[in-house]
């Protein structure tokens, strides 16, 4: 089962677990995403001077995607003790995790000072990064599902998906706002360090945050029934839930395309491919984070209503239609960008359902576990493919971007379908 009560109304106890929750979900997903933004800067001031500059970006770049092979083993630990243990112990030693390396990277000597150590002092700090939001992630989507009634577990998955997004929309913001105020010099100088150092403390203060939170009903009713699983999770959920695991992990895809894609890549993409200008972009990014963020809480009140099967019929062709959209439009009427953007971004508000759809895949016993196996693995896989796998579409055919979501959209449904037949059997 998902909740100890089947239905209920929210209390202002939900309320507070939800609102903090993700307040912490955004703080840590900014304390991620904020690397990608001063990737250039960075690769100019940890690697030697006299490398080439794409080979300069192409290790950057390599260690941000260190960041995300972490994920899967220390989700899979995290979620191991989460399981046996605790949510909400997990649920607090994730931003810790987060929080230290961020503020390290901030106060790190660079290249000029000390050599490689800089670089490989960066990979060392993205790993445990990497580990804190494998275990972020699906631990904030168990613990506040948890946490409500049955009927409110669209909300809370919605509430917690808006947070992570909106830490990326932080991300933006805070990028935006030091290309604004500093100079390329001074960026390169000092001003690089300010994100880190801000999105550190962020971490700490979201940490403290936590502490005023509670353990989940649903872990402390297992506990008093010594109920909790006797054996290693992991091998439970391997065993006994393949469905599930398949399910979760076909969902993900879907979300990674919309994230990775639509989100992310589609700047770069648009300045290439289209010759738009960068501010326009950007700003059209910012749009974009800023809808996706807002979709992804509306989405979540309309699987309360409605269901996984309902909202997603409706609301992956939506997705589809938009990217496309995007990709065409841009291409005739590139002054309409921003607009097309954010009615993409809106679109790609589906990504609720799937955390919905995971946190019911899965037992009270090894649901931390199941959530985390699936949704790592399955991002750290399609989430490493899908730049790679767009670029190359992309030298075929400018709608490349588009038909890759499109692709990925429809296994997503088509996961989204087989759920629902074994929630009816």
């Amino acid at each position: 089962m998902t909740a100890i009560t089947a239905d209920r109304a929210l209390t202002r106890g939900d309320a507070k677990t939800l609102a903090l929750a993700s307040l912490g979900g955004a703080l840590e997903f900014y304390d991620f995403i904020i690397y990608v933004f001063f990737a250039v800067v960075i690769g100019k001031l940890f690697f030697p001077p006299d490398m080439p500059v794409w080979l300069q970006l192409l290790q950057t770049y390599g260690i941000f995607a260190a960041g995300y092979l972490a994920r899967p083993l220390g989700g899979i630990i995290m979620a191991h003790f989460g399981d046996k243990t605790g949510r909400k112990r997990m649920f607090t030693l994730s931003i810790f995790m987060m929080a230290v390396p961020t503020l390290l990277i901030g106060a790190m000597p660079t290249y000029a000072t000390i050599g490689y150590a800089a670089p490989i002092l960066l990979l060392i700090m993205r790993l445990f990064q990497g580990a804190a939001i494998g275990g972020e992630a699906p631990g904030a989507w168990v613990f506040v599902a948890e946490h409500v009634s049955d009927k409110r577990v669209g909300l809370a998955c919605g509430l917690l998906t808006g947070g992570l997004t909106g830490g990326i929309l932080l991300g933006s913001l805070m990028a935006t706002a030091i290309n604004a105020i500093y100079t390329p010099e001074e960026i390169a100088g000092f001003a690089w360090r300010i994100p880190f150092l801000i999105g550190g403390v962020f971490g700490f203060v979201a940490m403290y945050l936590r502490r005023w939170l509670h353990e989940t009903p649903v872990f402390e009713a297992l506990r008093a029934r010594k109920a909790l699983a006797a054996d290693m999770p992991v091998k439970q959920v391997l065993r006994d839930h393949k469905p599930g695991v398949v399910i979760s992990m076909l969902v993900t895809w879907m979300l990674t395309a919309a994230v990775v894609v639509v989100i992310l890549s589609t700047p770069a993409l648009m300045q290439q491919i289209h010759k738009v200008p960068a501010l326009t972009t950007l700003i059209g990014s910012v749009a974009a984070t800023l809808g996706i963020t807002v979709a992804a809480i509306l989405v979540g009140m309309l699987l309360d209503r409605f269901g996984a099967l309902k909202v997603t019929l409706a609301g992956a062709p939506l997705l589809i239609l938009t990217t496309y959209g995007l990709y065409i439009g841009t291409a005739t009427h590139p002054e309409n960008l921003i607009t097309l953007y954010a009615l993409a971004g809106t679109a790609a508000g589906i990504i609720t359902v799937v955390p919905y759809v995971m946190v019911r895949s899965f037992p009270g016993t090894v649901r931390f576990t199941g959530v985390s196996f699936s949704y790592n693995v399955a991002y750290a896989i399609f989430g490493g493919l899908t730049p790679v796998a767009v670029s190359a579409l992309v030298k075929f055919n400018n709608l490349g971007p588009a038909h890759y979501v499109a692709f990925s959209t429809v296994i997503g449904l088509s996961a989204v379908v087989w759920f629902a037949n074994q929630k009816k059997n």
